[in-house]
């Protein structure tokens, strides 16, 4: 079992990327001016329960923050990662609105 190490960003897919034994996990987005909807996160089966979904989103998330960009989280692996690492929540579009 090999440990995941070297997400790959592909803009022009709008990818973020992870090999792990032979296969490929991904965590896709769009861009919209400074916001970057994400949209999906894939783990194949063979990987699940590994903390690659995990770690393609940090990768995501600290992208976006050093871009300067805020975060659509479209995506409920997303969203739900979110909830669960607060440090991030300051890049969720209209998390600094109040309701």
């Amino acid at each position: 079992m090999t440990t995941p190490t070297g997400v790959r960003h592909d803009p022009q897919r709008g990818r973020f990327e992870l090999d792990v034994d032979g296969e490929t996990a991904h965590v896709e987005y769009r861009q919209e001016g400074d916001t970057m909807v994400v949209l999906h996160t894939i783990v194949p089966d063979a990987l699940a329960g590994r903390g690659i979904a995990a770690t393609l989103n940090a990768a995501a998330l600290d992208h976006a923050r050093d871009a300067g960009m805020k975060v659509d989280p479209q995506c409920e692996y997303t969203a739900s990662y979110l909830r669960r690492h607060p440090g991030y929540a300051d890049l969720v579009r209209g998390a600094d609105r109040s309701s």
